[in-house]
This record gives structure tokens, sequence and C-alpha cells, in this order.
């Protein structure tokens, strides 16, 4: 059986590749904004940046795409309420579902984490109080 962070860790590569995939997808096939595709589909390159980190569980780098994927996040909401194409729209709230499982999958992968280096640095207070007289 699977321990709970490698699952979290699974889904977090996973949606993170799904999501580029999906953006391509969308502005290329799906939904172009222009026949034949749309620059748009640039908007997925960002995303390839935290993907190596995050394929090698680097905390770090967990820690800052889990802020930036909230841009996309962002673009999906307002594309899912004011886009006119039908298509368009769905993509869009598959952007979101997609950022919402790529947001909690590294949130609950981190957290264990989290949770350790917060006990080690009040051990650490600890060790460093000085008593007062």
């Amino acid at each position: 059986m699977m321990d709970t962070a490698k699952v979290f860790h699974a889904g977090a590569i996973a949606s993170l590749i799904w999501l580029i995939g999906w953006l391509i997808a969308w502005e290329v096939f799906v939904a172009p904004l222009h026949p034949g595709g749309s620059l748009l589909a640039l908007k997925a390159l960002p995303l390839l940046l935290p993907l190596r980190g995050v394929i090698k569980r680097d905390l770090y780098t967990l820690q800052w795409s889990s802020m930036v994927i909230l841009v996309y996040f962002a673009e999906g909401v307002v594309r899912a309420w004011a886009d006119t194409s039908q298509a368009s729209r769905a993509m869009a709230l598959g952007e979101v579902i997609l950022v919402l499982v790529y947001f909690a999958c590294a949130l609950l992968f981190l957290h264990p984490y989290k949770r350790e280096a917060k006990r080690l640095a009040k051990e650490l207070l600890d060790k460093v109080k000085v008593p007062h007289d």
C-alpha cells in the first residue's frame, strides 16, 4: 500500500503535467481564440519551471509553485465566467479543477514537513531560552 506522501506527490506531478497539456490543448485545438491556434498556449510555459523540482520532491519548489499556481486558478475562474464559447468555458473549469488538485496535493505533501520544521524550531528556541531572574 502506498503511503499518503507518495499519493500526494504523485497527484501533484500528475495534475501539473495534465494542466500543462490541458492549457496547450485548450488554446491550440479545443477552443483557440483564433483559428489554427493562439499564442495564449504559451501560458503553459511557466508551469515547466517548477516541474523538475516537483518531480524531485524539492520542498521549496513545491511551496512557491503552490502559490504561483493560483494565478492559473484566477484565470480559469475569470474565463469560466466571461468566455462566450461553451468549449472555452468547459476548458476553464477543467483548469480550475486541475489547479485545485495540484494545490491540495502540494499542501498535503508539504504538511508533515512544515509540522516537523515547527517542532524543531520550537525545540531549538526552548534550548536557547535564558531564564529571567
